[in-house]
């Protein structure tokens, strides 16, 4: 579930945030999944536990996590609607491909309509 590249510039809380967003986005995990615990994933990547508990924390204030006590963390019901607003994402660049327009343009049309 966790993809790890320590030569990237990018931090690794991100990296494992980032990873668990790409598994909420096709479907591979659902609400009411739970995570594995953050000391079992750091054991397994070998990272400090707080790393694991940034990028927990992140994706808890993100809403697509609920971290409990005892309980662990649970993936949200908001984290279908990231699921869904993925889905027509992926729709929108293959439209978009199929058209022709750029990735930069395309990029400059959703910022302009999110703003609107």
């Amino acid at each position: 579930m966790f993809r790890l590249d320590p030569g990237s510039g990018v931090p690794l809380f991100d990296q494992l945030a980032a990873s668990v967003r790409a598994e909420i986005a096709r479907g591979a995990l659902v609400p009411g999944d739970r995570l594995p615990a953050a000391r079992d994933v750091a054991a397994s990547l070998e990272v400090n536990i707080h790393t694991v508990l940034r990028a927990y924390q992140d994706l808890r204030d993100e809403g697509l996590i609920d971290l409990r006590r005892g309980r662990g963390a649970v993936v949200t019901e908001s984290a279908r609607l990231a699921g869904e607003l993925s889905d027509a994402v992926r729709s929108l660049v293959a439209e978009a491909r199929r058209l022709g327009v750029s990735s930069s343009t395309l990029t400059a049309l959703v910022v302009q309509e999110y703003r609107s």
